[in-house]
């Protein structure tokens, strides 16, 4: 757990290469678990919401990529409803088996 999300701070502004699924998952859920704790201080959600903010757009970023996906389908965010639930698709889709053009499969899978 602490590994993965160690993993995309020390990545943060990296758009490049792939990342696991557990790696992305496991970030959402330190970011949930931190913003419930955040939410009683005041601006204290908004300035973890701008810490967080680059390192989780780079991670969505190299999970697309992990999925054979551009980083700019990231912007299929912005058509209303049917969007969102495509984004939600890729990122639970398992990696792309092998190499592809941003680099080699995390898992290490051949």
């Amino acid at each position: 757990f602490f590994g993965a999300v160690s993993s995309a701070f020390k990545n943060y502004a990296n758009f490049s290469g792939r990342a696991r699924r557990k790696e992305y998952w496991y970030f959402c859920l330190f970011n949930i678990i931190i913003s419930i704790f955040l939410v009683f201080i005041p601006f204290a959600p908004i300035l973890w919401g701008l810490i967080t903010f680059i390192p989780g757009l780079a991670l969505v970023a190299r999970r697309l990529h992990d999925v054979g996906k551009s980083a700019w389908f990231y912007l299929i965010i912005f058509i209303p409803l049917i969007g969102s639930i495509i984004l939600l698709i890729f990122l639970l889709t398992d990696s792309e088996v092998g190499n592809n053009k941003w680099g080699p499969n995390p898992k290490g899978i051949e």
